[in-house]
């Protein structure tokens, strides 16, 4: 069967629906089901190792969304990473893929390979840099024979950094060469609380930074071009005035995946690439202290097999709270909010790149909602919808691709701004 084949019994399966996760993904989509604007009401199902568990999950979610009809009408298929059969039997049932088990670095590759394998487009959550960047080199040219679309960080981590480049470059009048990106997340009374998962991907991610350099030697990539003035990185601790707080560059997968975006669009379509770096607020002196505290901790066991055993074994403790293995309550989850700023700058329509410094600036913002769980599965979610309905606008028939390479010709922003997903400009000069 061809990818996407209409022969498939569903548009979309959810592998990993009784995950943490998981289950946030299981009600936005069937929250979404009945929206699809072409092709008629999105048919789907749920994956998973346990079918009594998928069975829990959708009685859960019909109680939550008084839908009832999910207990009956929506079919679990029983998959596991570990048996190559039963992922091949799940990607044959589906056009699209949804993976939410992680860490990618452990579980991420037999998906990937099966879906490549049997057809079927395939999308997921990861904020890890070195899986991502691996299946594009390992995987992008099979994907084009295929006709297959694999489609990394299509969550908080890098959609809203991603799409938000896009945004501002697209809002901007002239050439804009840099922009710097400042993350702020605001939780309620009850503070701020990520699911074990995530933290699992944060230890053994640093474990293993020496590989993604070499990994990236093996692209045999040549510098993207410096259009305009050349920006400076700041330091590793800093007061931000635009934000009005302490900050640090961030250090999850926005970076690399905004960059494979730039790459791919300077190579393709002759982008002129802007220079991008990320921040993220972390608070007043208190919390840089407790940071300080907390990250030589995590640098010093980081580094031994037995300090990471502990790290992962008791993530609250080590996180000082701000990692659980229980992950966050709803009242968190209901709290919560992230405010993602963009402040670019550039040249005005009619000015030479080359000659002089910027002349002009932009400040565009993304907001959501608490972005783990509701506003990442808000972006899986419309960005599988994106693909099945315009499917003709991505690039190319295939490949291993980063959110803004894939989807930069569709109108994803568009259905994010319909779905609690703000992109707006906050002033231009």
């Amino acid at each position: 069967m061809a990818a996407g084949s209409p022969s498939r019994p569903y548009h979309v399966i959810i592998f990993g629906a009784s995950g943490f996760t998981g289950q946030f993904v299981v009600e936005e989509v069937a929250r979404c089901a009945a929206e699809r604007s072409t092709g008629g009401p999105l048919k789907w199902a749920v994956a998973g190792r346990s079918r009594r568990r998928l069975e829990e999950v959708l009685k859960r979610a019909a109680g939550k969304l008084s839908m009832p009809e999910l207990t009956a009408n929506i079919e679990s298929v029983v998959a596991d990473v570990s048996v190559e059969e039963s992922l091949d039997v799940m990607c044959q049932q589906a056009a699209v893929i949804l993976n939410c088990v992680g860490p990618y670095r452990f579980y991420g590759e037999p998906v990937v390979k099966a879906c490549i394998r049997n057809g079927a487009h395939y999308l997921d959550i990861c904020g890890e840099p070195q899986f991502l960047e691996r299946m594009q080199l390992e995987y992008h040219a099979e994907a084009q024979d295929r006709g297959v679309y694999v489609i990394g960080s299509c969550g908080f981590d890098s959609i809203p950094a991603d799409l938000g480049i896009l945004y501002t470059k697209s809002q901007f009048k002239g050439t804009l060469t840099a922009v710097e990106s400042f993350l702020k997340i605001t939780g309620g009374p009850e503070g701020l609380c990520g699911h074990d998962a995530t933290w699992q991907s944060a230890v053994y991610g640093f474990a293993d930074r020496g590989s993604l350099r070499q990994l990236r030697r093996k692209f045999g990539h040549k510098p993207l071009p410096v259009v305009g003035a050349r920006v400076h990185k700041r330091g590793s601790v800093f007061f931000s005035k635009e934000i009005e707080q302490y900050a640090i560059p961030f250090i999850g997968s926005d970076p690399s995946v905004v960059k494979r975006s730039q790459r791919f669009l300077y190579e393709e379509e002759q982008r002129s690439p802007v220079q991008y770096s990320a921040y993220v607020g972390v608070g007043g002196l208190f919390s840089v202290v407790r940071l300080f505290c907390g990250g030589l901790i995590f640098w010093f066991m980081g580094k031994l097999s037995l300090g990471r055993k502990l790290l992962t074994t008791f993530p609250s403790f080590f996180s000082f709270g701000l990692f659980s293995k229980s992950g966050p309550t709803m009242k968190q989850i209901e709290d919560a909010s992230f405010n993602l700023t963009f402040f670019g700058e550039g040249y005005s329509e009619g000015s030479d790149p080359t000659q002089g410094r910027p002349n002009a600036k932009i400040c565009t913002q993304v907001v959501g909602a608490e972005p783990g769980y509701v506003a990442t599965v808000s972006t899986l979610v419309q960005a599988a919808v994106t693909l099945l309905n315009e499917l003709h606008s991505l690039p190319r028939r295939g490949g291993v691709y980063s959110p803004g390479a894939a989807f930069y010709r569709t109108s994803l922003i568009d259905r994010l701004n319909n779905h609690s997903i703000k992109f707006s400009v906050k002033s231009s000069q």
